[in-house]
């Protein structure tokens, strides 16, 4: 996929799962105000999907944008359930891989409510240490809830 194609979009039922080989993808969505929100990122070596509205075939609420061109290996619906009717113990595979996008959804989420943005763009470095030189620094931003002027605040602070 090349940087800024939608994997899936919002307003429509995912019809695919991706697992990325290269690159980096992001999930956003637009608030009540039209302002583009980041909610979280993923890059090589994880499942890019909206799993619970994949797997429930309910319409999207987010995006899901390429932020870098990027490789995957993209399974369509029936590729899925051709894998789950084919490998035996598939269905308990499938039920890790859908914890795992649950728990770092919520683990990449949860510091951002309780944190000052100081601490949130530590965390976030610490957290994603090759993605800070490879996505837009709105992007940073607008995961860590702050604007592009306090960002660039932050990073001349600790430097």
């Amino acid at each position: 996929m090349h940087k800024d194609d939608y994997f899936s979009e919002a307003g429509k039922i995912p019809k695919q799962v991706g697992f990325i080989l290269e690159g980096v993808f992001r999930f956003c969505y637009y608030n009540n105000k039209g302002e583009e929100i980041t909610n979280y990122f993923v890059e090589e070596g994880n499942f890019v999907v909206d799993y619970q509205k994949f797997h429930t075939q309910v319409i999207a609420s987010e995006y899901i944008q390429a932020v870098t061109d990027c490789k995957i290996l993209a399974f369509s619906r029936k590729d899925w359930e051709d894998i789950l009717n084919t490998i035996v113990g598939w269905d308990k595979i499938e039920a890790k891989i859908y914890q795992k996008c649950m728990t770092q959804a919520i683990e990449r989420r949860s510091p951002l409510v309780s944190e000052d943005a100081t601490t949130r763009y530590l965390s976030f470095m610490e957290e994603f240490p090759k993605l800070i030189n490879r996505i837009p620094l709105s992007y940073v931003a607008s995961y860590l809830g702050i604007t592009q002027q306090s960002l660039s605040r932050i990073r001349k602070n600790i430097r």
